[in-house]
């Protein structure tokens, strides 16, 4: 059983984030956890790189003096498995937002899905989504978006170290990405839709690996909580 000093001198704490939370809320619920068990006032606590409330899977939460390990973790290569589905785009490239056009999938064959990731392994420039938390002008880009505005967002050099195609049921594509810092797998799916002349979206999203950590080593905050 980990002690209060455990915490406070650092753990490097391993959680499989729930759908729809925010992992600001996963943070939360193990900081008060631990603070209720322990009758503390207060302890440093952070995670090492968000995950969108509509993606699940690996997040590193550091206590104490580990939180100066954060920058560390985050720049970690990434590994993620999830969902494209073809033939419509949404204006968040995700399911936050609705579909705002659709597109043929007619001419799409397995072949030509497959081929299409080799288009973006090694190093690509990827302009990162509008509904997110990157800031211009010290307002957020999703507070942009959400009152119309027109932004012009700068692209960014990302590596895609591994993209394979696991699963094809159209509309439905599954993956698997590896994926350096920085990179935008709801980008990755809008980008891939227009190479594939067909559109795309994010329809799942699931973080499988940051660095050596594996999610399948990672609890649940509800479980954390109970074993704590």
């Amino acid at each position: 059983m980990k002690t209060k000093e455990d915490f406070l001198n650092g753990q490097i704490l391993l959680i499989d984030k729930p759908l729809e939370w925010s992992s600001f809320q996963a943070v939360n619920a193990l900081k008060w956890a631990i603070r209720k068990k322990f009758d503390l006032k207060k302890i440093k606590i952070g995670h090492a790189g968000t995950l969108d409330p509509l993606a699940t899977g690996l997040l590193i939460i550091c206590t104490g003096k580990f939180t100066k390990k954060i920058p560390e973790f985050q720049g970690q290569v990434k590994e993620y498995t999830g969902t494209f589905t073809l033939g419509a785009t949404t204006p968040s490239h995700d399911l936050e937002t609705e579909v705002d056009q659709t597109y043929p999938t007619e001419h799409l064959t397995e072949a030509a899905i497959k081929e299409a990731t080799n288009q973006f392994l090694g190093e690509i420039d990827q302009v990162p989504p509008i509904f997110s938390a990157l800031k211009k002008d010290g307002k957020r880009l999703y507070e942009l978006a959400r009152e119309g505005k027109d932004v012009e967002i700068k692209s960014r050099k990302i590596e895609i170290l591994e993209f394979e195609i696991t699963r094809i049921a159209l509309p439905e594509v599954d993956f698997r990405v590896v994926c350096s810092k920085g990179t935008y797998i709801r980008s990755l799916a809008h980008d891939f839709g227009k190479a594939l002349g067909s559109g795309a979206y994010l329809s799942a999203l699931r973080r499988t690996k940051i660095g050596d950590f594996n999610v399948n080593n990672a609890t649940s905050p509800k479980v954390f909580k109970e074993n704590l």
